[in-house]
Order: C-alpha cells, then structure tokens, then sequence
C-alpha cells in the first residue's frame, strides 16, 4: 500500500516521503479499514517538528482523523462490519480501568492515539481496535466524517462537558479559523451563547464571523483589552485556549469574576508566565481539556450528522500533496480543516 512517513524532523519537504509498504494484517479484536479520507491536525505537525515527549522514533505515520470502509477484520471482531462505511474514534484506553469503567477513556493509564502513540491512517489502510469504529452517518460524506473526530470532539469537550457553557453566558474563543478553535466557535454559538473570536486577516474575519457576535484581530490589538471594551469590562464567562505560551496571560485577564478557562493544546509552547493572583482573587478556574471521551464524540457526530453543526473544510489533498498541507497548517494558512484522501 501506499502510505506517507515521516523520516526525519524537518521542513514539510524535507520530513514527508510517500511509500510503497506491505499492507497491514489485522489481529485479534482488530479491523483493517481502507482508508477514504484522513484530516490533518497540528498533531501532525509536531510529530515532524518534535515535541515535548517524542522519542524521536522514525518512519512515523501520522493520520488521527479517519473515514474509510472495513475491508478485513482479524480474529473475535465481528466480520459483520466488513464492508461497512466507518468513521474511527483515534482513542484507544484499556477498558478495566476505574477511569475507563467510567467512560473517561482519556484518562486512562493506557491512554493511546492512533496517528500518534499508533500507526495513523494516512496510508491507503491502517488497523484499528474494533472498538474504535463507528458507523458513517449517511447524511456525511468521507470527507465531513473525517473532519469530526479530533477537532469536534475536543471542542465540544472543552465547550460543553467540560466548559459547561449556557446559553446566557459569553465564550472567548481563541484561533477560530482553524479546526479547533472553528469548531469551538460553531458549538458555543449553537449553544446560544454571546461569541467573541480572534483571528488575524480580513479573510478570516469575514468567515468566522458569521457564528461570532464580535471578532477580534489580536494582530492590531491586544485581545484582552478588546475583550475589555466590548463587555464593558466585565469579561467573558469562558475562554476556550488551545495556543498556551503566547497567550496564556491574555486569556486568564479576559476572564469575568469566577470565569473559567478551557485548555486542549499549547500550540505555541507550554511554559508561559502567569501570574497566580490573576487566578485566584478573581475566583477563576482553569480545567484541562484533551479529546473528549466516546460519547463526547458521538454526541457531536450525531449534531454534525443532523446538519446542526458544519464542519469547514479548507482543502482537499492527494496523499502526494501532503507536504502542501502540512505547510498551511504549520503557517496557519487554513481556515477549517485539511483533508488527504488516500
């Protein structure tokens, strides 16, 4: 099969190598899926930049986002599902655990990603746990399927099960051109929240405000002085933060009294300042947020599935044009999501 590794750290031209390798063979309680369309995420990125953690171990195949249809299944998986059209859910947990008994399969010791701790799916096929797979909504096509899992999944984490947003409040939400954070922005404004988003060109300020009620250019001013002005200095009651080091500060002083901050990421690097009397003389929370667990996902794949909610799809990939992609991400070029299609 066809699939793209990562041989090395380095530029998008020089990490990315498309391949001929042998396909992969399910074993027990494992399904192979072909592979009809895989979204990229900054997972993807850092796994050819290096991240806190990485070891350094190559080739890498990344490829969180997965929709493609069951082809093969090894040993106790239900051969019912050969054939089927699939969307996978990219967490793989123990299932034993005290965490996993309680539908927490993110914190689970064992805690797995497939496309990071395991081989992704941007390759022609790749092998899943049968319990990660999920029927393809037919309303959705493989590319919107494969938008989904990540990118909704952790927003709606961080907006709804986490977050808990209402309707009355008002959420901040950072980076809301790019897949994240745009997925974010669209749930708190379904949610009949009051919307403020951040971004950086007119071109994206045109697109996300259509779910926000205020977006903010932090290029011209700083956003939480924005924030500031437009609450009349009260603040908002969320702020959904997946940058980190660049703007971990701004975000906490963007919080009203008793505000809570929502963390997924920290794209632009883990060690920031902060100053702790910020936190705690205004009653502040700040909860962390990673991928949601499995109904997480498939509450928001039913919502996308019923059209409530839209993913946005930047662009659309050959396997060979990979390199292109990894480039509009790590520039921040994107607004929605980018899909290869194996």
């Amino acid at each position: 099969m066809r699939t793209a590794h990562i041989t090395q750290y380095g530029t998008p031209e020089e990490a990315l190598s498309v391949t001929t390798v042998d396909d992969p063979e399910p074993g027990p309680n494992e399904v192979r899926v072909a592979v009809e369309a895989v979204a990229l995420n900054h997972l993807d990125v850092f796994a050819r930049t290096g991240h806190p953690g990485d070891e350094g171990d190559f080739p890498k195949r990344t490829g969180c986002d997965i929709a493609g249809v069951v082809d093969a299944v090894g040993d106790d998986a239900d051969d019912t599902w050969v054939g089927e059209e699939v969307v996978v859910y990219p967490g793989v947990s123990c299932g034993e655990c005290e965490f996993c008994m309680a539908g927490e399969h993110t914190m689970c010791p064992e805690y797995e990603i497939i496309g990071e701790d395991r081989p992704g799916g941007l390759a022609e096929y790749v092998v899943v746990p049968e319990w990660t797979l999920e029927p393809k909504p037919a309303s959705l096509d493989f590319v919107g399927a494969a938008a989904v899992p990540v990118t909704f999944t952790t927003a709606w984490r961080m907006i709804v099960t986490a977050g808990e947003l209402r309707p009355a409040e008002s959420a901040l939400i950072l980076g809301a051109s790019g897949g994240v954070g745009n997925a974010a922005l669209k749930i708190a404004d379904r949610l009949g929240a009051t919307t403020y988003a951040t971004t950086s060109t007119a071109a994206k300020a045109d697109v996300v405000g259509e779910y926000a009620d205020e977006v903010i250019d932090y290029t011209e001013v700083p956003f939480d002085e924005a924030v500031m002005d437009l609450t009349d200095g009260r603040g908002v009651d969320l702020v959904a933060e997946h940058v980190g080091q660049a703007t971990w500060q701004q975000s906490i002083d963007s919080l009203a009294m008793g505000g809570r901050m929502v963390v997924c990421g920290a794209t632009s690097g883990p060690d920031p300042d902060i100053d702790i009397r910020s936190v705690y003389q205004h009653h502040r929370q700040i909860r962390g947020a990673p991928m949601g667990n499995r109904q997480d996902f498939r509450d928001v794949l039913s919502l996308v599935a019923d059209g409530e909610l839209d993913p946005r799809i930047d662009r659309v990939l050959s396997l060979d044009k990979i390199a292109e992609g990894h480039a509009a991400i790590e520039d921040r070029d994107v607004i929605g999501k980018v899909v290869i299609r194996p």
